[in-house]
């Protein structure tokens, strides 16, 4: 039975990390139009310049002088970015880290037709949605011109598509470390505390790591009600019964017959 359980474990563990890698696969393909390629370990090129929210041009990679959170998004989205902004202004109350003294969060539109009157505008109403009391400084709008747009998308990755007057974009947080590295993406739009917090941890510390968004989806279910991650017992329990129901038919099917006595 010991053997049984130990082949059919292995078994598991391979077909989910098969998955997992096959997941990677995906996100990492050259020709995909929208989404993110992960560049781990690159960093953010010292020539881009973006507009801050007094119209002034300033450069990005001499912002990032701690753990940092980059957001790209387009202000007019009727989509995600919304969602992700409002995400973000959320669990900074969520976590103990402090705002503009362990971590920063810059957010840069990709829409060059937008400018700095709107760039203020949102920046008022998403740090209005900030209950603690913060450092407003910690979380700076900017806008961009065509090329500087152009090169900060491509070096982080950052896939996207016009489709009209909007964009079909992804959803996804760049976490940089104080040199300007690349050490993690977070997708989607609403993120756990702690996969917050230790995402900004390992970037002041300049450690990089794959998405894990893919598990943490699985496992974790947003409750809109309790504006809060919580468990999925119902996916976790249904696994558990899966696996459980593998191993039972192995051992019936794997079993030595006994020989029928004449």
């Amino acid at each position: 039975m010991k053997r049984y359980l130990i082949f059919v474990l292995a078994l598991f563990m391979c077909t989910m990390a098969s998955a997992q890698i096959g997941a990677l696969e995906d996100i990492n393909t050259p020709e995909m139009e929208i989404g993110v390629i992960e560049h781990l370990d690159e960093f953010i090129p010292d020539d881009i310049l973006v507009i801050n929210t007094k119209g002034e041009a300033q450069n990005l990679k001499e912002l990032i002088t701690k753990p940092t959170v980059l957001m790209l998004v387009y202000y007019r989205c009727p989509g995600i970015c919304s969602p992700l902004m409002t995400s973000v202004a959320e669990i900074v109350d969520k976590t103990d880290l402090v705002l503009n003294k362990d971590y920063q969060m810059l957010t840069v539109s990709f829409d060059p037709r937008e400018g700095t009157d709107l760039a203020v505008k949102k920046r008022e109403n998403y740090l209005s949605i900030i209950k603690s009391d913060v450092d407003e400084e910690g979380w700076k709008f900017f806008t961009a011109d065509s090329a500087n747009i152009s090169k900060l998308t491509t070096a982080v990755g950052f896939k996207y598509k016009k489709a009209g007057n909007d964009f079909m974009h992804p959803g996804v947080l760049t976490m940089l470390s104080p040199d300007a590295k690349i050490t993690r993406y977070l997708q989607g739009t609403y993120f756990l505390p702690f996969e917050f917090k230790m995402a900004l941890v390992e970037a002041s510390k300049g450690i990089s790591g794959p998405t894990i968004y893919k598990v943490l989806q699985f496992c974790y279910s947003y409750d809109p009600a309790g504006q809060e991650y919580v468990l999925n017992v119902t996916k976790m329990a249904g696994t558990v019964i899966l696996v459980i129901a593998i191993i039972f038919f192995l051992v019936l099917a794997l079993k030595p017959r006994k020989k029928a006595t004449t």
